[in-house]
């Protein structure tokens, strides 16, 4: 056997929490060298079917060291079930949702096998007719796409509850479904559909109406008949307006997407799985699989020889899970056998920049990220079609866009995505997909609640080989957010531009990174586009429009902060789109002066907690009314004077702040990180200050679960960045959020 791989701390813990197999008491039956066996062994299965006197063993040892070197991975699915009983490997599905009763609740059925399995289900919810339409067979009226959308999140929320990934859906609504203005603000409430991505099926004929400033037709889906007209721009500016907001929806571009359908004769395609990347028809399913480009760069080149050896076996494990792979329904084994897509992707890329010692926006950066990608599609590409020499190309090459340009038949109807890989780049201890580096000093939460500083490896071997490393950079860093938002001086300019977080850079680049791979890469991209705090719904706009010239398939953004922002849009923000679809206005101060703080009931509910900080001992006492937390009492022991009457001063804002409904994240991002002249170390934990005290007070008290509600409840879990499983930051990513302590996803 070869040696056994060398695991992070982190990437451990991860190991033993979601992935090693376990008995029925919980104890761990394998550890992650096993693990790798168990999958390269099972995989390697799949060769018996076209040759009865394959070596096995050694084919199984060539998966094995693949795996175990961390040069390529696959689905989280292929490495928790392979082996296994339930045997479900593959990560992505999309489900038909026809108009009509039975097919939608058929589909409910069969996206619940899928989660349970461990899957993420893709829906379009375009064939259903519109709210309010005539249904014939009763006689009364639809209630519309947004409604079962309802019944699907519902159905998912009780399922995932016992899986160890949870499920995850994705939702698409054509631009020219009469219900396309109610889906595009569907999440304004941020309870709802929280099993769901949402993203707009934009087409071509909108975008040509948009440049036109034109109006265009919405058709029912029904009688294929316009029912109605909207202005194009109107309808664009609400959907800035919203994933300005919220982050959702995104677009898809869906004649984009049906251009490159390699089987145009079996259908058209029109979702795609929950994060995006992958585009399948209704009944297919996809297995993905990423290569760790961390490791291929030696002094500062990168190693193509190496590159293509991993590109071919990853291409021949990822056609063998095909084989190997039980589905969950037959309709999906007899659509994924016919067409056997893969998506070999990567991650690690922000990391192979570092090595490289090139900023990730630069157009040096764009140069490698093509160079890199073409490559592997090339000979991804070769490695399928040798494949189809041996045992065939797909069953569904005939009539195939492939065959009509004349390309060599392919055992693989597509080979390439760039999917997240969240969890897998932890395990890889690498960056995740091709984002950039979200930050270079974090947090992570260890045993104990306790949170332990980790400082990015390639940034620590440099800084301090260069001479700029001490513990003051990474508490300035730590408070500043990055390098770059530090005063010019304190790091040489060159690696102030090198390592850059999403943070740092303009959202431009991050398209033109997107729609660089994306130019060598069959399916599609996975990839957060990340704006700062202040960014504007101009911006967003430009953005999409960006990708949509530059031939990106998709585009999710995320600003910064915007998911907790909702207390300054007012009710009359939602009816002026009513009325003229019209974005409302960003907020500023003027509009504070209508919110009227809620009165302070007779009776509260909540806890006190004492926090040891430089200036002594601190009560916190946090408390609620029936609509959630209320109000913050920081009282500082028996000492007076000037820290009593700044911690009253405190709480008497947060107080006002909370009445008003500002949410408790806001208030925790602007208390975090204050710094006082005397911190202290309280049970593990280093108190900054007391502002900073009651930041952790407030995080705690929903971690470890409120009086008289469930931990479950804090809303973190929806739209707030930290972390509901442990308490860590959750990071966007890929249209998602992840935490890299525990891996916790909200999308798998």
């Amino acid at each position: 056997m070869s040696e056994a791989p060398i695991f992070s701390e982190n990437a451990l813990k991860i190991l033993e929490r979601r992935y090693l197999k376990k008995d029925e008491s919980g104890k761990l039956q394998e550890t992650p060298p096993e693990m790798f066996w168990r999958v390269a062994r099972n995989v390697a299965q799949a060769d018996l079917i076209y040759d009865k006197h394959q070596d096995l063993e050694q084919l199984a040892k060539a998966f094995y060291d693949l795996m175990s070197n961390l040069l390529f991975l696959p689905n989280s699915p292929t490495l928790m079930n392979a082996g296994t009983d339930l045997q479900q490997l593959s990560a992505c599905f999309v489900l038909p949702v026809e108009d009509s009763m039975e097919s939608i609740f058929e589909t409910l059925k069969h996206a619940a096998l899928i989660h349970k399995s461990g899957g993420g289900t893709g829906f379009s919810f375009s064939r259903l007719r519109p709210k309010n339409d005539m249904v014939l067979s009763t006689k009364g009226v639809a209630s519309g796409p947004v409604s079962f959308m309802n019944i699907f999140d519902v159905a998912t929320e009780t399922i995932k509850q016992g899986g160890t990934r949870r499920g995850a859906n994705m939702g698409i609504l054509r631009v020219d479904h009469p219900d396309i203005l109610e889906f595009i603000t569907a999440k304004d409430n941020q309870k709802r559909l929280t099993n769901f991505n949402l993203s707009v099926g934009i087409t071509d004929s909108f975008m040509q109406a948009l440049v036109s400033e034109a109006n265009y037709d919405l058709i029912n889906p029904r009688t294929g008949k316009a029912v109605e007209r909207l202005s194009a721009r109107k309808v664009f500016d609400l959907i800035v307006q919203a994933a300005w907001k919220n982050g959702e929806p995104g677009v898809i571009f869906l004649d984009r997407l049906n251009r490159d359908n390699p089987t145009p004769q079996l259908g058209q395609i029109e979702s795609t799985n929950p994060c995006g990347e992958q585009p399948l028809l209704p009944y297919e399913s996809c297995n993905l699989g990423s290569i760790n480009l961390a490791r291929f760069v030696t002094n500062k080149e990168i190693d193509f020889p190496r590159l293509k050896d991993v590109t071919h076996l990853a291409v021949h494990f990822l056609d063998n899970v095909i084989d190997v792979n039980r589905y969950p329904l037959s309709q999906i084994e007899k659509m994924t056998k016919g067409n056997r897509k893969i998506g070999l992707g990567v991650m690690g890329f922000a990391d192979l920049l570092l090595q490289m010692e090139i900023p990730y926006d630069s157009e040096e950066a764009i140069n490698i990220a093509e160079k890199v990608m073409a490559f592997i599609q090339a000979e991804a590409r070769k490695a399928s079609q040798n494949l189809a020499q041996e045992r065939g190309p797909f069953p569904n090459f005939l009539n195939s866009l492939l065959e009509k340009r004349g390309e060599p038949p392919r055992r693989n109807a597509t080979v390439t995505t760039i999917a997240p890989t969240g969890t897998i780049s932890i395990i890889a201890d690498c960056s995740s997909g091709i984002e950039p580096l979200y930050a270079l000093v974090y947090e992570r939460i260890v045993l104990e609640k306790e949170k332990l500083r980790v400082v990015n490896p390639y940034f620590k071997a440099i800084s301090e080989r260069e001479g700029f490393y001490s513990e003051q950079l990474l508490e300035k860093i730590s408070a500043q957010g990055s390098l770059r938002q530090l005063p010019a001086g304190k790091v040489p300019e060159k690696w102030r531009r090198v390592f850059a977080t999403a943070q740092d850079i303009a959202p431009e680049w991050h398209i033109r990174l997107q729609a660089a791979f994306q130019k060598y890469t069959d399916n599609a991209v996975s990839k957060t586009v990340n704006f700062p705090a202040l960014s504007s719904p101009e911006e967003v706009a430009r953005v999409f429009q960006l990708a949509y010239k530059l031939g990106c398939k998709g585009v999710t953004v995320y600003v910064q902060g915007s998911r907790q922002e909702q207390v300054l849009q007012v009710s009359s923000s939602a009816q002026g789109r009513e009325k003229g679809l019209n974005p409302p206005t960003p907020p500023n101060i003027l509009s504070l002066s209508s919110i009227k703080p809620r009165p302070r009931p007779e009776v509260t509910y909540g806890q006190t907690r004492k926090v040891v900080t430089g200036c002594g001992p601190l009560y916190i006492t946090i408390n609620e009314d029936q609509q959630g937390i209320f109000e913050v009492f920081a009282l500082m022991g028996k000492s007076g004077g000037c820290a009593a009457s700044q911690n009253e001063t405190t709480g008497r804002l947060i107080s006002l702040a909370l009445r008003s409904g500002v949410d408790v994240e806001s208030i925790i991002r602007q208390l975090q990180g204050i710094r006082c002249p005397t911190p202290i170390w309280d049970r593990g934990t280093l108190i900054l200050s007391c502002s900073d005290a009651i930041s952790r007070a407030l995080q705690k008290y929903f971690q470890d679960g409120r009086p008289g509600a469930r931990a479950k409840e804090y809303p973190g879990e929806g739209y707030l960045k930290i972390c509901p499983e442990c308490g860590g930051e959750l990071e966007p990513e890929s249209g998602c959020l992840i935490c890299r302590s525990c891996a916790f996803s909200r999308c798998s």
